[in-house]
C-alpha cells in the first residue's frame, strides 16, 4: 500500500541510507595522521545458526553511537567487525547434520552480516575478518610459533579436564560446576599429552597491570581472584618411619605451624601410593576415583568435607610431633604443592574436617568469641602455645617462622598463584592446526614460517573419538607426513582452542589485508590501544585474560607498542525476555531483531535498546517500550516534514530566546551524556526537546540542524534523511558536532540554602553571576535568618557558590 507523502516510511528510508553507506564506503577508516584516533571495538560474535536475538545488538548499538559521535567530534575512528568462527558449536552442528563446518560457517556469517547491516551499524566492512580464513589462520599459527620459540608453548603429560561427550580436553576456565561450558556435559580428569601455554610466567604482570585499566571493578576483581596470588612459605614435612620420603606444603600462615595437628594431601598427590597402609588401600583408591569425577570448582565449593586416612603420619618440623596424613578432594594438586598443613583452631575448613574425623584442635592465636572446639578463630591475634613465637603479632611471627624454616633447612619464603598454565590443545577438527611436527624421537619441531598456514585437511569423518585420538589423526598420510630439518616427521594432530583466534583479532583489524605481516608496526602504533571495548561480562576470565597474556608476550618481543590491549572496558547488561528470564529457545522467549526492525524500523529498535535503562543494567524486553520510541521517531520526522511531504515551515524563521536556551542546554546534555555512555538520559533530553519544539511557532534553522546532528548517532537513518531534506548533499557522518554557548546553558537563577551554625534557616534565589557580597547581603535579609543574627557575634561568613551560605555566630 502506498503511504501518504508526509508519512515516515522506515523501510524505504533505512534501505536507502544503508545502501548509500555501503556503496560509498562512508565509514572506511584511513591511515591519516592529522586527526586523533579513536579505536572502538565489539567483542566479535560467534556466528551461530540461530542468528541474533535482541540482546546481541545492545552492545553493537552502544559502540556505533560512540563511533558516529567521535567521527563528528573530529576523531579518526576505527570501528571494525569480524567473526570468531572456529569452535565447538559449528563442529557439533556438523556432526548432527552431516554439513561440513566450513559450509555452516559461511552460511551463518552471511546471515549475521545481513542482520547487523540492517541495524545501520557504521562498521568499516573492508576490514571484516574471519578467524577460519587461511589468511588469518596463518598469523594465529605464527604467533603460536613465537610462543614456542620463547619456551612459552610446551608439551605436558598430566591430568586434564576430559569431556567424553565433546571428545576433547577443556581448559580449567571452560569447566563450570563439573560440566563443560559448551553443552553442559560431564567433565572428568584424565592424563593425556597436551600442548600448554605458560601463562603463569606472566601472572604477576597480569595482576599488577590491572590497576592501570579503566575496567569495571568486578571484572578486575574476578581476574585477581583467578590469578590468586598468595605470599607465604613452603614447609617440608618428613613421612614418619619412611626414610627419604617427604613432601612440601605451601602456607600463607607459617606462624601457625605449632597449631598444625594433621596434614592433607590431594588425592592425586604422587606420595599417596607410597604411604597408604595396605588395609586402607581399597578405600583410598575408591576415594581417589570419586574425586577425579569432580571439577576443581566443585571440590573447592563443597561444604561437606570428605576424606580418607592414609594410615601414615608426618613429622611437624617445628616440634617433632607425629601428625596423621589424610587425603581430601578439597586439596588440589594444581595449587601450591598439592598438600596443606591443617590448623583447625584457625581455619573454618580445617575445623570442619577435624570435627568430622575427631582430630585435635590446638589454639595458637589469642582472640575469638567462644570455645575453640566449637568454632574456629580466623582473625588475627597474638601467638600462644607456639614456643619461640609466643607474644609476637602476625607479621612479626610470620617473618620469625620463615627465618627459622630457612635456617633449619625445612622451608623457604615463596609466592604462589592459583593460575594454572593454559591447556591449549583440543582433540577436535574445527580449529587452527598447531604448526608443529614430531620427529621419530618425539621431539617437537616448528613448521617453517614460509610453509604457513598449515591448512586443515578435508575430512569426511571429523567426529571426535571417545578415546581421545583427534580427528586429524585420520587425515591422509600425505598431510600427516612432512620432512623438517632433513628428518621424517609427523604433524601434530591436536588443534588450537577457539580462544586462539580471539586473542589477537584486535591487532589484525588494524591491518587486515597485509599478506606479508600480521600487522604493520606503524599502523599498530597509530591505533593501539583499543580505546573502548564493549562486550559481555561472561568473558571476564577466559577471553580477556588470554588476550592480555598474548599481548604482553608480543610487547616483550617489541611487536606491539602498548602493555595492555584494551584501555577502557564496558560490559553491557543482559536483555531478558518479556517474562524476566534469560532469552533462550527452550523458554520460548527469544525476540528476533529481524521481526522488530521489520515492524518498527532499525532507528526505533536502536533507540529503544538504549532507552531501556543504563547500558550496564540488566533489563527485560517490553514490546510496548519500542512503541513509544517509534512514536518519538515519527514525531521528530513530522517536525520537519509536512503532510504534503515538503519541508515544514517550522524549520525556518526565527527562534525564541527561551527555545534557543533549551537548544543549547539540550546540546550540552546530549554531548555530556553520550561521552559518558549515558545513552538513556541523552535520548530523554532529545524527547523533551521535540515536545518543546511542538509548542513553538518556529523551531528555526539553527535548532533544526543542531537537533538532527544530535540525533544522528542514535537514529542515523532518520537523521540522514532529515539532513538531506535540509538541503545538504553530503552525509552528515563527518559534519562537526554542534557546540553550545555556556552563557545560554546557565540557569537564570540558582537556589541557595542559608544556614546559621549549620542549621537550615531559609532559601534564596540568586543569579549565577552574583558575587559573594550580594549573596550574603540577600541572605541576611531573610526574616528566618535575621533573628538568629540579631545581637550575635558574627564569627564567619561562608559562601559555597551556587549552593550554600552559612553564618557562624556565638
Amino acid at each position: 500500500m502506498t503511504q501518504a507523502p508526509g508519512t515516515y516510511d522506515h523501510r524505504t528510508i533505512e534501505a536507502k541510507w544503508q545502501q548509500y553507506w555501503l556503496s560509498r564506503k562512508t565509514f572506511k577508516t584511513t591511515a591519516e595522521g592529522a586527526k586523533p584516533k579513536y579505536y572502538i571495538l565489539d567483542m566479535f560474535p560467534y556466528p551461530s545458526g540461530d542468528g541474533l536475538h535482541v540482546g546481541h545488538p545492545e552492545g553493537y548499538t552502544a559502540t556505533d553511537i560512540m563511533a558516529r559521535f567521535k567521527r563528528m567530534r573530529g576523531f579518526n575512528v576505527l570501528h571494525p567487525m569480524g567473526w570468531d568462527a572456529f569452535g565447538l558449536p559449528a563442529e557439533q552442528h556438523a556432526v548432527r547434520t552431516g554439513t561440513h563446518p566450513r559450509a555452516t560457517t559461511v552460511k551463518n556469517i552471511t546471515r549475521f552480516r545481513q542482520q547487523i547491516q540492517s541495524l545501520g551499524l557504521s562498521y568499516d566492512w573492508d576490514r571484516e575478518i574471519d578467524t577460519t580464513d587461511e589468511g588469518y589462520c596463518k598469523w594465529t599459527q605464527w604467533i603460536f610459533l613465537k610462543l614456542f620459540e620463547r619456551g612459552l608453548a610446551y608439551e605436558s603429560f598430566a591430568p586434564v579436564n576430559w569431556c567424553q561427550e565433546l571428545g576433547t580436553v577443556l581448559a580449567n576456565e571452560e569447566v563450570i560446576d563439573g560440566k563443560s561450558e559448551v553443552g553442559g556435559f560431564p567433565v572428568t580428569k584424565r592424563p593425556m599429552r597436551q600442548w600448554v601455554l605458560k601463562i603463569t610466567a606472566y601472572a604477576e604482570r597480569l595482576l599488577q597491570d590491572l590497576d592501570e585499566l579503566d575496567w569495571p571493578d568486578a571484572i578486575k576483581e574476578q581476574q585477581r581472584n583467578w590469578i590468586g596470588k598468595s605470599v607465604g612459605a613452603t614447609v617440608t614435612f618428613d613421612v614418619d618411619g619412611q626414610q627419604g620420603l617427604s613432601f612440601k606444603v605451601f602456607t600463607t600462615r607459617p606462624d601457625t605451624l605449632f597449631g598444625a595437628t594433621f596434614v592433607v594431601l590431594s588425592p592425586e598427590h604422587p606420595l599417596v601410593a607410597k604411604i597408604v597402609a595396605p588395609q586402607l588401600q581399597t578405600k583410598v583408591e575408591a576415594y581417589i576415583q570419586s574425586a577425579q569425577r569432580k571439577s576443581d570448582r566443585d571440590r573447592l565449593a563443597t561444604t561437606d568435607k570428605s576424606g580418607e586416612f592414609t594410615g601414615a603420619s608426618a613429622i611437624n618440623p617445628v616440634n617433632g610431633e607425629a601428625i596423621p596424613i589424610y587425603i581430601a578432594d578439597y586439596v588440589l594438586m594444581s595449587y601450591g604443592h598439592g598438600a596443606i598443613m591443617a590448623v583447625p583452631a584457625h581455619d573454618d575448613r580445617d575445623h570442619a574436617f577435624a570435627r568430622k574425623f575427631n582430630l585435635p584442635i590446638r589454639r595458637v592465636l589469642t582472640g575469638g568469641l567462644g570455645d575453640i572446639e566449637a568454632e574456629a578463630h580466623c582473625g588475627d591475634g597474638t601467638l600462644v602455645n607456639s614456643g619461640f613465637l609466643n607474644g609476637k603479632d602476625k607479621a612479626e611471627a610470620i617473618q620469625a617462622m620463615t627465618d627459622w624454616l630457612v635456617r633449619e633447612g625445612r622451608g623457604e619464603a615463596q609466592v604462589t598463584y592459583k593460575l594454572r598454565d593454559w591447556l591449549f590443545s583440543r582433540q577436535r577438527y574445527w580449529g587452527e592446526p598447531i604448526p608443529i611436527a614430531h620427529d621419530m624421537d618425539g621431539r617437537p619441531l616448528p613448521i617453517p614460517e614460509k610453509d604457513l598456514p598449515v591448512r586443515l585437511p578435508p575430512l569426511e569423518d571429523y567426529k571426535p573419538t571417545g578415546g581421545g585420538e583427534p580427528p586429524l589423526a585420520r587425515a591422509p598420510e600425505s598431510w600427516l607426513n612432512v620432512e623438517l630439518q632433513g628428518k621424517p616427521c609427523r604433524r601434530e594432530t591436536n588443534v588450537m582452542p577457539q580462544w586462539a583466534g580471539s586473542c589477537w583479532y584486535y591487532l589484525r583489524f588494524i591491518d587486515p589485508r597485509n599478506p606479508a605481516k600480521a600487522w604493520d608496526e606503524k599502523l599498530e602504533r597509530q591505533f593501539m590501544p583499543v580505546d573502548l571495548y564493549v562486550g559481555g561480562a561472561e568473558h571476564a576470565v577466559l577471553h580477556l585474560l588470554y588476550a592480555r597474556f598474548w599481548h604482553k608476550v608480543l610487547y616483550d618481543m617489541d611487536l606491539v607498542s602498548t602493555k595492555e590491549p584494551f584501555k577502557k572496558l564496558v560490559n553491557q547488561g543482559m536483555i531478558l525476555g518479556e517474562n524476566g528470564e534469560k532469552m533462550s529457545k527452550s523458554r520460548g522467549n527469544v525476540v528476533n531483531p529481524d521481526d522488530v526492525v521489520g515492524e518498527w524500523g532499525a532507528d526505533s529498535f536502536r533507540l529503544y535498546e538504549m532507552f531501556m535503562g543504563p547500558l550496564e543494567a540488566t533489563k527485560p524486553w517490553q514490546t510496548n517500550g519500542i512503541v513509544g520510541c517509534n512514536r518519538f521517531v515519527k514525531r521528530a520526522y513530522r517536525l520537519f516534514v509536512g503532510e504534503d511531504g515538503a519541508l515544514s515551515t517550522g524549520v525556518s524563521g526565527t527562534t525564541s530566546e527561551t527555545f534557543r536556551r533549551l537548544l543549547h542546554k539540550t546540546i550540552k546534555k546530549v554531548t555530556d551524556d553520550t561521552e559518558g555512555l549515558r545513552f538513556n538520559t541523552a535520548i530523554a533530553a532529545m524527547m523533551e526537546f521535540v515536545n518543546a519544539a511542538y509548542r513553538e511557532e518556529s523551531m528555526g534553522r539553527e535548532a533544526a540542524q543542531s537537533f538532527v546532528l544530535l540525533l544522528a548517532p542514535y537514529a542515523p537513518h532518520l537523521a540522514e534523511d532529515l539532513w538531506e531534506r535540509l538541503g545538504h548533499r553530503e552525509t552528515l557522518a563527518y559534519h562537526p558536532w554542534p557546540s553550545y554557548d555556556a552563557t545560554l546553558v546557565a540557569d537564570d537563577t540558582l537556589t541557595v540554602t542559608v544556614q546559621v551554625n549549620g542549621k537550615l534557616r531559609g532559601i534564596i534565589q540568586v543569579s549565577p553571576v552574583a558575587d559573594k557580597v550580594l549573596v550574603l547581603s540577600q541572605a541576611k535579609e531573610l526574616e528566618g535568618v535575621a533573628r538568629y543574627l540579631d545581637g550575635k557575634n558574627l564569627l564567619k561568613e561562608i559562601y559555597v557558590p551556587g549552593k550554600i551560605v552559612n553564618f557562624v555566630v556565638s
